[in-house]
């Protein structure tokens, strides 16, 4: 960590005059360097060849540093993989953070070299950006967003209309985790465990995939707020097709499924920030399956369900002792603050 003349965030640091000036130059710019930050305009002047992709999202995570990670990481993973799911891979990223008054130093230094490591592992530059500060009590110590371009690989063609009857459902890995890892720490809700967020980012897996099997990936979605049920429902809901669920072939962690049971949650509806629904050609989904297990972020891959005509616009679960029930929605609020 640079040496600072402050310990805390003040309001002084957003106030476009010296301290401000402290703060990017001794923090965001010296760890962020690279030639198009650098330039130090009010935005960053680049060429990408190619089709593009282009996503934004916020992040609002409470608590801030969970176990597996924290907001920083989050910010830049999540952007990542939303363009991922596009098939495309991020090269160029904006970063506006917002932070609360009284923010300890240390604290915004280990988020600052959490961005700049997951953005170092994905392969991404953040070349523009913003700072503010609002008083205390008028934020939760930091909230940011971070914006992302990147470039459509040739052999992407990731789109809900190209889904059929008969594709089959790819979930990439264990379903709940962030989410649970998240509730392990609230105030209030704590409880002793060791799962860790599955926080990650994606776009090198998804490339190998879109690279080896081309159009036979239908469509891609991470299921972030929600979870798989409201991927899923979204899909039913664009398609008028229906997505039936074999409940056993779900992959949980046993932790995640027994905390879920405790706290009266439906591992369904519970946020993730590492794994990926993908919708695939039957005809591929066995090589596709083996390819995606062979990966670090697909180990514990596995098709979930099918595609039918049955049940339109709707999406089915079959449980473990064998009766079938409608996944809706998610209902309000299950999990407040989870990214």
């Amino acid at each position: 960590m640079p040496k600072f003349d402050f310990d805390l965030i003040t309001m002084g640091h957003g106030s476009g005059g010296l301290l401000t000036h402290k703060l990017l130059q001794s923090g965001v710019f010296e760890i962020f360097n690279n030639d198009l930050l650098n330039q130090q305009h009010d935005g960053a002047s680049f060429e990408l060849p190619g089709k593009l992709a282009f996503s934004t999202d916020s992040y609002v995570i409470s608590p801030i540093f969970f176990p597996g990670g924290n907001i920083g990481e989050l910010a830049i993973n999540g952007t990542v993989n939303d363009l991922a799911m596009c098939g495309a891979q991020a090269k160029h990223m904006s970063l506006a953070l917002i932070i609360e008054e009284g923010l300890p130093m240390a604290d915004f230094w280990k988020i600052l070299q959490s961005i700049k490591a997951a953005a170092d592992s994905a392969k991404v530059k953040i070349v523009t950006g913003d700072t503010k500060v609002v008083e205390k009590g008028k934020g939760d110590q930091i909230f940011i967003n971070t914006s992302g371009i990147g470039i459509i690989h040739p052999k992407a063609n990731i789109h809900h209309n190209n889904i059929k009857t008969g594709d089959l459902i790819v979930i990439s890995g264990k379903i709940a985790t962030h989410g649970i890892a998240i509730m392990s720490v609230r105030k209030g809700l704590e409880f002793e465990t060791t799962i860790e967020s599955d926080t990650i980012n994606l776009n090198h897996t998804v490339a190998t995939l879109i690279h080896k099997f081309e159009d036979g990936i239908r469509f891609l979605r991470d299921p972030t707020r929600g979870g798989v049920a409201s991927v899923l429902n979204e899909v039913t809901e664009m398609t008028r097709l229906g997505a039936y669920l074999n409940q056993s072939s779900l992959p949980i962690d046993e932790q995640v499924e027994g905390a879920c049971e405790m706290l009266g949650l439906d591992p369904l509806y519970v946020a993730n920030e590492g794994i990926f629904i993908a919708i695939v050609d039957p005809a591929i989904a066995t090589d596709f399956l083996q390819v995606l297990q062979t990966d670090q972020n697909g180990k514990y891959a596995a098709i979930i369900g099918e595609i039918t005509n049955e049940y339109a616009g709707k999406v089915v679960l079959k449980t473990r002792i064998g009766s079938k029930h409608i996944v809706h929605y998610l209902t309000g609020e299950q999990l407040p603050r989870i990214c």
